[in-house]
């Protein structure tokens, strides 16, 4: 059973390797690796870009894009200047691409961020943004192939809802079985409890709008 430090990425007692640093969940390393092997066939080198991803590194992801030291893009991924904006406008922004520190799908052991490095042209940093997988972009083929086969090995992709208040994340794909059961287990009070004790940036207008922020950003259509 996942823990309420599971689930906040605070613990790491549910995780198995997968490959060098990336780590999930034992039920979900066994269906990527199968996963991966099927592309294989298919002619692509699917690999992790990211996987668990723990408390503190989202709360360093979090706090350099509250502090702007960090980029924060708009929903055309063009930069915004995060000082002229409220606290609330700051969190807002930010929630459009990366998830509260304590309460990202990350922590989970269940996500999994995708890329070909064979398909991404020499000299050229993976940016891990929509037109790389749309039409015309270096993963547009294995995003297709991706679309047919993942849900034979129980992969979905979550972050696809056009009535999500979360960015289009064509790279990210979850492990249902073990993803849906974080999701129930998931409640408002976890949220609540990490944002009184963790130094997250904003977390005062977080914790006032609570209820709006957990409707929003971590509850999400299947």
């Amino acid at each position: 059973m996942i823990t309420p430090l599971m689930l906040t990425g605070r613990s790491t007692d549910h995780l198995v390797t997968l490959s060098g640093q990336h780590r999930l969940q034992f039920n979900a390393t066994k269906a990527f690796l199968a996963l991966q092997q099927q592309a294989t066939k298919a002619g692509f080198k699917l690999m992790p870009a990211s996987s668990f991803r723990d408390f503190n590194r989202q709360l360093a992801i979090w706090n350099g894009k509250f502090e702007g030291s960090r980029p924060v893009l708009d929903a055309q991924s063009q930069p915004i200047d995060i000082h002229t904006l409220s606290e609330g406008e700051r969190c807002i922004a930010i929630l459009k691409w990366s998830a509260l520190p304590g309460a990202s799908r990350h922590h989970w052991g269940t996500e999994i961020d995708i890329y070909d490095p064979f398909r991404l042209p020499a000299g050229q940093s993976l940016q891990l943004e929509p037109w790389e997988y749309e039409d015309g972009g270096y993963f547009a083929e294995l995003n297709e192939w991706l679309t047919e086969n993942m849900s034979a090995y129980d992969f979905y992709r979550p972050f696809t809802h056009k009535e999500s208040n979360i960015a289009y994340e064509p790279w990210h794909i979850s492990y249902w079985p073990l993803s849906h059961e974080a999701s129930l287990a998931y409640t408002p009070d976890i949220l609540k409890s990490v944002l009184e004790e963790e130094n997250i940036y904003g977390k005062q207008w977080l914790l006032a709008n609570l209820d709006e922020i957990f409707a929003r950003y971590i509850v999400l259509p299947e």
